[in-house]
């Protein structure tokens, strides 16, 4: 029998990582009818800590950072949400964190409580959604203490573990890095001299090789893998 999805569902790159892998046809009408697709340009907010929660979103493209505001008043980001990832949380009336995009991004979006009902009504849904919200805590908790607290070529060196592993890339075979070194820079908390610094010195020796402005291969990821710490 041919699929009944929704066209923008069926063509969806990220459907397979999303709250939507392993749906019916008939419970991926339902997010459909009360989803809407939405481009959020680099720096634009999704969501800021603290404002009433309105909407949440899978995110089919793009780069978004997870931000929280600590006591001492300083913005520290805890977390990236890749394509694949959910982006809020339907059942919380108020927001925890701000999130943010870091490259352009490309969101299906659903208001929060059309999207707690929908759930209610489709419990293989709200499955799914849960499984896949508590991979990506399990993801940002990983990725804590190297946002957070590492030397700085060991933010670097996990980062580009994480974006090969992200990738599905085994081996030396190239990939290409989903944001510029000044987005990195950003997302690990340095300045962007000091993330091309430790990139060139990778390439340098040898643990990795450059090609174009974002094109990479990791050679040596063991030797990667210990300077990450």
């Amino acid at each position: 029998m041919p699929s009944e999805a929704p066209a923008r569902c069926a063509a969806c790159a990220a459907r397979n990582r999303a709250l939507c892998a392993g749906l019916a046809d008939r419970e991926l009408a339902a997010l459909h009818a009360i989803g809407r697709r939405r481009v959020l340009s680099a720096g634009q907010v999704l969501t800021w800590a603290g404002d009433p929660a309105i909407v949440c979103g899978n995110l089919v493209s793009g780069l978004l950072k997870v931000a929280r505001q600590e006591a001492d008043g300083r913005t520290q980001i805890v977390g990236l949400l890749f394509p694949g990832d959910f982006a809020g949380d339907p059942f919380d009336t108020r927001a925890t964190d701000t999130i943010a995009a870091l490259t352009e991004a490309d969101l299906c979006i659903y208001p929060r409580e059309a999207l707690a009902r929908t759930l209610e009504q489709h419990p293989a849904a709200e499955r799914l959604l849960l499984r896949r919200t508590l991979a990506t805590l399990t993801a940002a908790r990983r990725a804590l203490p190297m946002l957070a607290h590492a030397r700085a070529e060991a933010r670097v060196a996990a980062f580009l573990l994480d974006m090969a592993y992200r990738a599905e890339v085994s081996g030396d075979r190239p990939f290409v890095l989903p944001l510029s070194r000044g987005a990195m820079a950003e997302a690990l908390g340095l300045a962007i001299e000091t993330v091309s610094r430790h990139i060139t010195g990778f390439r340098d020796d040898g643990l990795i090789a450059l090609s174009g402005l974002r094109g990479i291969r990791l050679l040596d990821r063991v030797a990667l893998a210990r300077r990450s710490g």
